[in-house]
């Protein structure tokens, strides 16, 4: 089972966000959720923002083209990227998919 999911909306898949680390970096896999670990503290929606930052510079793309589905109050949250597919999105984050 893949961590990422091509819709005609665009890739779906689901983070697991630890937030208040020393820096924002990818920890990896964790089942079928992919953990990243954000610098911001999880209040006012910083640890989001710095989430959605993260992902558009290591993605190189418009934070506009990633949407919070939901979880936006959990650690847990389903992401959306607009026009890339999961190949490509596997490829920018450094991440290499066993199938």
């Amino acid at each position: 089972m893949s961590l990422f999911s091509d819709t005609k909306e665009g890739v779906m898949f689901t983070v697991k966000v630890v937030p208040g680390s020393s820096r924002t970096q990818i920890a990896g896999p964790m089942g079928q959720m992919l953990k990243i670990k954000v610098a911001a503290a999880p209040e006012k929606g910083k640890a989001n923002d710095c989430l959605v930052d993260f992902l558009a510079e290591r993605l190189g793309i418009r934070k506009n083209a990633i949407t919070i589905v939901s979880g936006h109050t959990s650690p847990v949250k389903q992401i959306r990227i607009e026009a890339m597919t999961s190949d490509q999105v596997t490829q920018q984050l450094g991440l290499t998919e066993n199938k």
